[in-house]
């Protein structure tokens, strides 16, 4: 069967022991109300893992067994279901281990995790206004606040932002998921860093690309209207330098004096050229 982010983060909170009974029953219940099919009465999923989880937390195991069902020419994944599976209790929100009990069941039942290559989203399709009902008062009740919406006909409960989605899934005990979102959000981070800190020195590059072409060209000005031997000698040095080094950076420029000299000192000589430069049509 084909991995992700959202079935490896499934299979691993099914394969997570739960061992407090009351737990065990909110669990139970969470399944049956999110997970069966209210026509059949029987619990449906496409992950096995989930299956052996929602039978062994039976009470009476007994002509109930997990049956294999294969998938449709369209949808070839096969889906595992348990018959007649207990209908959920009714009863108001307990406390708080049995409420995240039933978001796990819930995220179990029927949430998918989208894959970050593709943004951060995690949604609930539940199986009916009931179910979608409940789904939102547990969220609130645990101070998260998910949107709803309708999508082909279906009520849907989603979160967005990896912020909001790691605090559900650390909520459900879903840690393997928090970590992977976490290392990949750093990746991205890093990842962005580096095309800002690229982007940063290549627009440098072109600045001090376009400012050392508009001082050759000052420089060039003043070689045929002025003349360069009539220059003070530091003067004369750098636009000499300048006109033979034209694409060094000014530091690099006063390495090459002599005797060498400082990235301001090279700046104050090249803008007095300039300066010239723009002084010499009215002279």
């Amino acid at each position: 069967m084909a991995s992700s982010l959202s079935a490896d983060a499934k299979d691993a909170l099914a394969r997570t022991p739960v061992t407090s009974e009351h737990c065990r029953a909110a669990l139970r219940a969470g399944l049956a109300r999110f997970g069966v099919d209210a026509r059949s009465g029987a619990f449906r999923t496409q992950r096995p893992a989930i299956a052996r989880l929602a039978w062994s937390l039976l009470d009476d195991r007994k002509g109930r067994p997990i049956r294999k069902v294969a998938g449709t020419r369209l949808q070839r994944v096969p889906t595992y279901e348990i018959a007649a599976f207990p209908p959920p209790p009714a009863r108001k929100l307990a406390a708080r281990c049995d409420r995240r009990m039933e978001l796990r069941a819930a995220f179990l039942a029927c949430g998918s995790l989208a894959s970050p290559a593709r943004g951060y989203h995690l949604e609930f399709v539940p199986p009916d206004d009931a179910a979608r009902e409940r789904l939102l008062a547990l969220f609130r009740a645990e101070g998260m606040q998910p949107k709803s919406a309708a999508r082909a006909g279906r009520s849907i409960v989603y979160l967005k932002g990896v912020d909001a989605i790691t605090e559900v899934l650390a909520a459900i005990g879903a840690s393997h998921a928090v970590f992977a979102l976490e290392d990949l959000r750093a990746l991205k981070e890093t990842k962005n860093r580096i095309h800002r800190l690229v982007n940063t020195e290549a627009a440098n590059v072109d600045r001090a690309m376009s400012a050392a072409a508009a001082q050759r060209e000052a420089i060039a000005l003043v070689a045929d209207a002025y003349g360069l031997g009539r220059l003070t000698p530091p003067l004369r040095e750098v636009a000499e330098l300048r006109l033979a080094h034209p694409t060094e950076t000014l530091a690099e420029l006063g390495r090459r004096c002599r005797p060498p000299v400082g990235k301001s000192t090279v700046n104050s000589r090249v803008s007095s050229l300039v300066r010239l430069a723009r002084r010499l049509p009215n002279m």
